[in-house]
């Protein structure tokens, strides 16, 4: 199955980790997505690629995080500052090894989370402040 163009599904108030899978899909996967946001797995529409729940397509494996994943899934996992941005969404959805600069991250996201007017408003925010921190890890 291809996975340009497509229709993703999450499950809705989307999170440190369904933010941060939707700007990778988004950003490095499918430049065309559009995201739906469910109540519930069975709500998924048909044909949808679903991400971070329950029999979704993509979704926590063992102790990686959907955003884990997804790098891996689609090769990814060879970009050092993806790496370094998915300890931190790793340590932010269920802990485990502290990153620096998580908390910060987390209280950039807290704020767009507590202005954004919906789940489309508050992807698009988050998917900046994504862009910034992966830009500052390339840098070093």
């Amino acid at each position: 199955v291809g996975y340009q163009g497509r229709v993703w599904a999450t499950r809705k108030n989307p999170w440190i980790d369904r933010l941060a899978s939707a700007w990778l899909i988004k950003r490095f996967v499918d430049r065309k997505a559009r995201f739906v946001w469910i109540d519930k797995p069975k709500a998924r529409p048909k044909g949808a690629v679903g991400f971070d729940f329950d029999g979704a397509d993509f979704t926590h494996v063992s102790n990686r995080v959907t955003f884990e994943v997804l790098l891996s899934s689609f090769g990814l996992d060879s970009d050092p500052a993806l790496n370094q941005l998915a300890a931190t969404i790793h340590f932010l959805d269920v802990g485990g090894i502290p990153v620096e600069d998580a908390k910060g991250l987390e209280m950039i996201l807290k704020g767009a989370r507590s202005k954004a007017r919906g789940d489309d408003e508050l992807v698009l925010v988050a998917a900046k402040v994504f862009d910034h921190v992966h830009a500052a890890y390339r840098e070093g």
